[in-house]
């Protein structure tokens, strides 16, 4: 139980990667907020499925509705969660939509839904969660970034764009907080199995699969585990870097 004690906020967290994150971090102790937005029916019936599973296996988490976009409901949301345990010790940045077509058929809007949800959110948390963390003296800021904000990727220029911006972001916050105690990384997952990579044709699939060392989709539960250790006492000097999960990606 490592982060016994610990509070953490994980934007996205109703499904997929978000959701493996929270039951990781709650697995080791840490009470979790479970953020989800209300945009689909289906996402908070998901957040409140993640957060009764904690609360059946014994630990300690509530669900936290916020568009990220808007800084009065980030502002909001963080509030809300330090009202309820006193503090923020972790932040997961996972949150993040995919708006994907060629860059001359992209719309302004395209454009604009990705970056606003997947930089301008991480940004907005991240400002208002630090406050509590520069006050106690500790904190994990993770953001979950992506290899294609390394590597950029044929028809997401939106989310390549997104996802280097974050990467930018994660190292630029770790020079400024890390004379507080504070560290700032980033995880860079490569295709993992989730809702969206579910839909790929198979032509897709295996085409990937041929890009990938280890010849298989990531789960998961591997990127809660590199979370997890990044969000723990372990990683304590481990701050502004990118750590890729991609199972070998053009390795």
């Amino acid at each position: 139980m490592e982060l016994a004690d610990k509070v953490s906020l994980v934007t996205g967290a109703s499904r997929g990667m978000g959701r493996a994150i929270a039951l990781k971090l709650s697995s080791l102790g840490a009470k979790v907020a479970v953020n989800y937005v209300a945009i689909e029916a289906d996402n908070k019936a998901d957040a409140d499925s993640v957060v009764e599973t904690i609360t059946r296996l014994g630990g300690e988490a509530i669900p936290v509705e916020a568009d990220i976009r808007d800084g009065d409901a980030a502002k909001a949301m963080v509030q809300q969660v330090i009202d309820k345990w006193g503090k923020i010790d972790i932040l997961v940045n996972n949150a993040g939509i995919t708006r994907d077509t060629l860059l001359m058929r992209m719309s302004e809007e395209a454009w604009d839904d990705v970056i606003d949800t997947n930089l301008r959110g991480a940004y907005l948390c991240t400002k208002f969660a630090l406050r509590s963390m520069i006050r106690q003296g500790w904190g994990r800021i993770v953001n979950i970034a992506s290899i294609a904000g390394v590597i950029g990727n044929a028809g997401q220029t939106n989310y390549a764009a997104s996802k280097g911006g974050l990467i930018a972001f994660t190292k630029s916050v770790a020079r400024e907080v890390g004379s507080r105690n504070i560290t700032a990384n980033a995880v860079a997952p490569g295709f993992i199995k989730t809702r969206l990579t579910e839909k790929l044709s198979d032509e897709i699939k295996n085409s990937i699969l041929s890009m990938t060392s280890l010849r298989r989709f990531g789960e998961p539960e591997e990127v809660g585990e590199l979370v997890a250790f990044l969000a723990s006492d372990r990683a304590s000097y481990i701050t502004g870097q990118v750590i890729g999960i991609d199972g070998g990606m053009w390795a």
